[in-house]
């Protein structure tokens, strides 16, 4: 195994109006590998100056990045794609220490995120406004699309370059400026990407990241007057209140929250490889994903089949840590999640459900839990309405495709859902009926840089990725001139 040591980790710090900053007496905090319970690093706080100083910076900033040209802008954001792919095993390396998932995993969250600049870099020379026909001769009628100015964002650590970078870029390439708060437990893909752009020239001021107490640095940065927008990737309930606390200043917000994603099997699906690819989704990133499969809807005739499959490929799930060279699922990110997933264990066999499958903790170091499979769960069981962000999954029978969806469409969340079947009648009806941000029937097609992503329901609003990756960060205004 390579042992990671500190030497070997990112040099954690802030990032404001172009500058590294770190020391200078600012609090700091462990940052620990969730594989070993190793202190890998330390990362600074902002402290109130710097939080204004970012504020300011990126006011600054926006004044004359707003006015940037397209050509500019996608310059830089092209050449933070080049930097992205050339440093993913490195950048991947650090997440793997300090987030926990397989290197493989890690090194290639980096290397498709750099598709997200890229498509960002073309997207922006795209933003065009409209001429409207007048009414009256000598009148002309503009719609304009305009940045919407200082964004403040906050992004989560399971997927801590994905979920950053898809932010940065689409406010930079709208022309706006941003502050970025990233996971405190798993910082140093953040601290990565402000060194590429860096790197690539980007303008000081026009992207600024800070660190701190979660709820102290959103609480500010949302009041503030100089922010006029707000971006977030999170649980439920953290994303309500930021939510709401950006609606009450009228700030416009873009959330993504989670989900408990069903999966309807049907009879007439291939089986097998519905079995082979659910398998392969569940346990990635070790189930911490806002669109991991969790409920799992198999039809009468199919089930005995399926669940034979999918418990088949979970045997050969080499759990351990993310740099080992045959790990397939690492350590879940928090010491504070084992607790957690053991409650859904507790709960479905005091409810009754069969436990086929793991349910346990590994070891005692580090944060590993066993890939766990529970059968016949009641739909008012944890595992059925709760999102679990772990390893675990609840699989039951149903009889028909409306008795499936009922089932699907039960809970508030709607984030993603996945269905097989090879009937297009069938695939048609779910493509309809399931209430959810994203569906993919027959295959894992979501998150890519060309197609939206978001959510309905509690799961939050506003997309990210697609031709919709500038829609909320521009402001629409209306222009009509005489003579």
């Amino acid at each position: 195994m390579d042992t990671p040591t500190k030497t070997t980790y990112e040099d954690l710090c802030l990032y404001i109006n172009g500058q590294f900053l770190k020391g200078g007496g600012r609090k700091e905090s462990d940052v620990l590998n969730p594989a070993t319970d190793e202190v890998i690093g330390r990362l600074p706080h902002a402290g109130q100056a710097d939080l204004d100083l970012a504020l300011s910076s990126a006011q600054k900033a926006f004044e004359s990045w707003k006015k940037s040209s397209p050509i500019e802008r996608s310059r830089i954001l092209r050449k933070v794609a080049e930097l992205s792919r050339a440093r993913a095993q490195e950048i991947g390396r650090n997440i793997t220490m300090d987030m926990g998932k397989p290197l493989a995993e890690a090194a290639g969250e980096v290397t498709v995120c750099s598709e997200h600049a890229d498509w960002a870099a073309e997207e922006c020379r795209r933003i065009y406004g409209r001429v409207i026909p007048a009414r009256s001769e000598g009148v002309r009628q503009f719609v304009l699309r305009e940045p919407i100015g200082v964004v403040a964002a906050f992004s989560p650590w399971n997927f801590p370059y994905n979920q950053a970078i898809r932010k940065i870029v689409s406010a930079l390439g709208a022309g706006c400026t941003i502050i970025i708060k990233g996971p405190e437990d798993a910082p140093s893909a953040v601290v990565a990407i402000a060194r590429l752009f860096h790197e690539a020239g980007l303008p000081p001021g026009c992207l600024n990241v800070v660190w701190g107490v979660p709820s102290e640095v959103s609480t500010y940065l949302i009041n503030s007057p100089i922010v006029r927008k707000i971006s977030f990737t999170g649980s439920v309930p953290v994303g309500k209140q930021l939510a709401a606390m950006a609606a009450s200043l009228m700030k416009p917000s873009t959330m993504e929250l989670g989900g408990q994603s069903p999966v309807i099997v049907m009879d007439d699906a291939d089986v097998e490889a519905a079995a082979d690819i659910m398998a392969g989704s569940k346990f990635r990133n070790a189930g911490q994903v806002c669109v991991s499969p969790t409920r799992f809807y198999v039809q009468e005739k199919a089930y005995d089949k399926f669940v034979s499959r999918f418990l088949d490929k979970i045997k050969g799930l080499k759990v351990g840590p993310g740099l080992d060279a045959d790990t397939k699922m690492g350590p879940l990110a928090h010491k504070r999640r084992m607790p957690a997933l053991a409650s859904f264990v507790d709960d479905a066999n005091t409810r009754g459900a069969k436990i086929v499958a793991g349910g346990h903790t590994i070891g005692d170091k580090g944060n590993f839990f066993e890939p766990t499979v529970i059968e016949d769960a009641p739909d008012d069981s944890k595992i059925m309405k709760d999102e679990p962000f772990g390893p675990i999954l609840g699989l039951k029978k149903f009889k028909t495709l409306e008795e499936a969806i009922g089932k699907a469409n039960a809970l508030p969340f709607g984030l993603a859902a996945y269905a097989f079947t090879s009937s297009t009648k069938n695939a048609t009806t779910l493509g309809n009926a399931l209430e959810s941000g994203m569906v993919t029937i027959n295959h894992l097609g979501f998150a890519l840089a060309e197609v939206p992503f978001g959510g309905v329901k509690e799961s939050g609003y506003g997309s990210e990725g697609g031709s919709e990756t500038f829609d909320g960060y521009l402001v629409t205004k209306f222009v009509t001139q005489k003579g």
